[in-house]
């Protein structure tokens, strides 16, 4: 009985439940779906206040700002090579299994569900995205979550707090006890989870049927294996090269990675992974930058996405669609999908958007993602949610702001040496000492 308190657990009974549920009884289980939108409504709550919390109580206290410029421009290299890679191996995939060719859906009529959709986006373009990251009041951006922007405000009020007081400041100390009240609340919803991934498993069963898991099958399959090669091979490659072991990593994030499968949205983990991180071993400015800044950029899960819905609708569609035009628009895409699409059905809504913007592809194609999107959102979501795990490792170990002895109390293994040879520090080779970017 003991184990039926572990959260994974309950997660995974409360998702067997879901399926067997959706399969026999579809319509009670639709009337579900308020529990799973409830529980991610109250997580998301949560989003704006701790990033605040994190990133200015970290960056109030460092001390060398040439540190924090580096970790932004590495930060940011990180985001844009990773994501390209993904992409990359997106694109092979489509070209190389060919998933659409034979479906001859050249006639195919616009869904209303994705012209719904698609005119819902908008279009997109570099200025208007660009001009869209600045909220209007400081207000604005919590009342709205939009993640990138309150990680604009908090930045930018850090590095204020950082000139402007001492570390005696009651601010700061109103900011670190904030901080601790708001973990404490996520701990009071986090036992709502089991409830919140039944209501969203058992909704989309219900709602779509066991043969959603057969509707374009091959699509699907060639979509999941894309992203489990991309987890397996580049992400596992990362983490070796970085010194800590891949399998350990996914068992530490395993409460989460469950989250994620049920509800299909990386959000819902945002305010945990951070919790988590930072009790690994990763020091508090990396995680309150990194983590917050990854969901915006290092979207690695919606890249591979992209690739392979752009060559799927090529190919279902029978439209002449070249290497290279599939690589320019993917260049576009990897603007115009950042931000947006770390909820269910984000990435689809994107790709609508940008496909009704060029227009270089029948907008009738969507019709055929939408109607398994939520099975696509689902791989799109856990990568993500690895990926940016996975950033906020590599980038604490590259700016030698990690506790190697923390990770070893956590999790019960050792770091090896890291191929990415940040500053030296005593805690990063196990002893005890302040991380190389100071935290209170």
């Amino acid at each position: 009985m003991k184990h039926l308190r572990k959260l994974h657990i309950q997660v995974m009974l409360a998702l067997a439940l879901a399926v067997i549920m959706g399969l026999l009884f579809p319509t009670q289980a639709m009337a579900m779906k308020p529990l799973g939108q409830g529980f991610i409504a109250l997580l998301k709550m949560m989003l704006a206040p701790i990033v605040f919390c994190t990133l200015v109580h970290g960056l109030a206290q460092v001390q060398d700002m040439g540190k924090l410029g580096r970790m932004g421009f590495k930060s940011l290299l990180y985001f844009e090579v990773v994501s390209t890679v993904a992409m990359v191996v997106g694109l092979l995939a489509v070209n190389l299994f060919q998933p659409g060719a034979g479906l001859h859906a050249s006639n195919l009529a616009e869904s209303p569900e994705a012209l719904k959709a698609t005119s819902a986006a908008g279009g997109i373009s570099a200025i208007s995205y660009l001009l869209s990251l600045i909220p209007h009041t400081l207000v604005d951006a919590f009342a709205k979550g939009d993640i990138i922007q309150v990680l604009i405000i908090s930045v930018l009020s850090g590095l204020a707090l950082n000139r402007a007081v001492g570390p005696d400041s009651v601010i700061l100390r109103g900011i670190d006890e904030a901080q601790a009240v708001l973990f404490k609340m996520l701990a009071f919803i986090m036992r709502l989870a089991p409830l919140g991934a039944f209501g969203a498993m058992a909704a989309a069963i219900g709602s779509y049927g066991g043969v959603t898991l057969l509707y374009l099958l091959k699509l699907i399959a060639v979509y999941y294996g894309a992203s489990l090669f991309f987890v397996f091979a580049i992400l596992g490659s990362i983490s070796m090269c970085i010194g800590l072991p891949f399998l350990v990593i996914l068992r530490l994030i395993r409460d989460e990675i469950l989250l994620v499968f049920g509800t299909a949205s990386s959000e819902v983990v945002f305010p945990r992974l951070i919790e988590k991180l930072k009790t690994a071993g990763c020091d508090e400015v990396v995680v309150g930058f990194v983590m917050p800044a990854g969901y915006s950029f290092n979207l690695d899960g919606t890249s591979i996405y992209m690739a392979i819905a752009v060559g799927f609708i090529a190919q279902a569609t029978d439209t002449p669609y070249s290497l290279g035009q599939q690589a320019a628009l993917l260049a576009l895409l990897s603007l115009t999908s950042k931000g947006g699409t770390t909820v269910a059905g984000g990435a689809f809504i994107k790709l609508a958007a940008t496909l009704q913007t060029v227009r270089s592809l029948p907008l009738g194609g969507l019709g055929l993602l939408f109607g398994i999107d939520r099975v696509m959102a689902i791989a799109t979501a856990l990568t993500n949610v690895v990926g940016n795990t996975m950033a906020v490792f590599a980038i604490a170990r590259w700016e030698g702001a990690f506790d190697a002895a923390q990770f070893k109390q956590l999790t019960g293994h050792a770091p090896g040496r890291s191929l990415l040879n940040g500053p030296r520090s005593p805690a990063a080779d196990g002893q005890v000492a302040q991380p190389a970017i100071p935290a209170k």
